[in-house]
């Protein structure tokens, strides 16, 4: 799925079914980086962020608690929902 439409996706609230690999690629298109692995938890920073995002896989699905929460961030950042992504 394109990071746009997924993003889009879950900003109307739409968080379960999402595949772990959309998920990875969308915080790859906002320019989030992976800064560690640990376990199954994969944890993403963006300059200019103070917080970072951790992300799960649950048999290859991220979980939706996780991705409420980086709706939340990327309301709260404003970062940028572009179409080109």
């Amino acid at each position: 799925m394109k990071p746009s439409k997924l993003l889009q996706r879950l900003l109307s609230g739409a968080v379960t079914n999402v595949d772990f690999a959309d998920a990875v690629n969308l915080l790859l298109a906002l320019d989030f980086e992976e800064v560690r692995v640990v376990g199954s938890h994969h944890t993403y920073a963006r300059a200019g962020i103070v917080e970072q995002i951790n992300i799960q896989s649950r048999n290859g699905q991220a979980k939706p608690y996780q991705l409420r929460q980086f709706i939340a961030l990327v309301r709260r950042y404003h970062l940028p929902v572009e179409e080109g992504m």
